[in-house]
């Protein structure tokens, strides 16, 4: 499984801050591992990187995350992220990587 699967499936099973700590820990290795790929065999500069980085600075991925957070309303579509402020953050995170 690769890293960019592995930390979206963690998305799913965040629910306190330990399982919010080891998904940070996934989407953290996931980067570096993009990174390390992009060295090797650079993506197209008009999309996603080899692990679908959509932001590869830090003020772009939290400019998507602000703009994903500000889109959307907790619970539509994840009626768990209502009551599940650990899950929500995730996802907020989680999307500063895909949205764009």
């Amino acid at each position: 499984m690769s890293e960019s699967i592995h930390s979206h499936l963690l998305v799913d099973q965040v629910y306190d801050e330990t399982t919010f700590l080891i998904f940070l820990k996934a989407l953290m290795d996931d980067r570096i591992d993009e990174v390390e790929k992009e060295k090797v065999s650079p993506s197209s500069p008009y999309g996603a990187g080899a692990n679908g980085w959509q932001n590869d600075t830090i003020e772009g991925f939290l400019e998507a995350a602000i703009a994903w957070a500000e889109d959307s309303k907790p619970g539509i579509g994840d009626v768990e992220s209502q009551t599940n402020a650990w899950k929500r953050c995730a996802l907020i995170l989680y999307m500063g990587k895909m949205y764009e």
